[in-house]
């Protein structure tokens, strides 16, 4: 049986949550609920948004440029067999086709709770770098590719030492948030610094668009 994913978005090209040209996806669906998150929109689970994992897999490989893949959300450990299941495939379409495609994941939960979670050790063994830890508001800005000064990023291969091993270098910094948009929605991507929603919101509106439904408020 083919594995399904709950998905809130794909996106490519993704150059402000990792380095290089990434392609993005955002899982459906976190319990953790962290205060001041810009992403409530992935909160509720939603099985009207289960697509199959060769759906995505098909997409990946057909981008010719891609140097990595970020997994965020919602929260990627909470769907960690469908997860694993897209890494698997990620790297075997890599292997046989000579390329080197990095992958970071994001999550809500430590690396300690990681560790003790069930299913979890499969999927860390997938990645080259995980950013763990919940966000929290005051401690932000974090530093790059984290929202909050709490978060860890972790290298977890070889890889993952060579690319995210300079995260504090000021290449990382340069670039916190990119646009895209499908004519009728727009979004941000990327880690919002302390006040930056605020101020996006605000010269929208000075040039007289108003925001209906943003990811971010209560």
């Amino acid at each position: 049986m083919t594995a399904r994913l709950m998905l809130n978005r794909a996106h490519y090209p993704v150059t402000t949550l990792g380095p290089g040209v990434r392609a993005g996806i955002w899982v459906q669906g976190c319990t953790i609920g962290c205060h001041g998150c810009a992403s409530r929109d992935t909160w509720a689970a939603d099985a009207r948004r289960l697509v199959d994992v060769d759906q995505l897999v098909g997409w990946l490989a057909s981008l010719p440029g891609i140097q990595g893949l970020t997994v965020t959300g919602g929260e990627p450990f909470q769907q960690a067999e469908a997860v694993g299941t897209l890494l698997a495939e990620v790297r075997g379409w890599a292997s046989r086709q000579g390329r080197t495609v990095d992958i970071l994941v994001y999550s809500g939960y430590t690396y300690g709770a990681l560790t003790r979670r069930n299913g979890a050790a499969a999927l860390l063994a997938l990645c080259d770098a995980v950013i763990t830890g919940p966000y929290i508001d005051r401690l932000n800005p974090g530093g790059p590719w984290r929202g909050s000064a709490n978060q860890k990023l972790i290298p977890l291969s070889e890889l993952g030492r060579e690319r995210f091993g300079d995260a504090d270098e000021p290449a990382a910094r340069e670039q916190r948030l990119q646009f895209s948009s499908d004519g009728q929605r727009l979004w941000l991507i990327g880690i919002p610094g302390r006040g930056d929603l605020g101020r996006f919101e605000r010269e929208l509106m000075s040039r007289g668009v108003s925001i209906d439904g943003d990811s971010w408020h209560d």
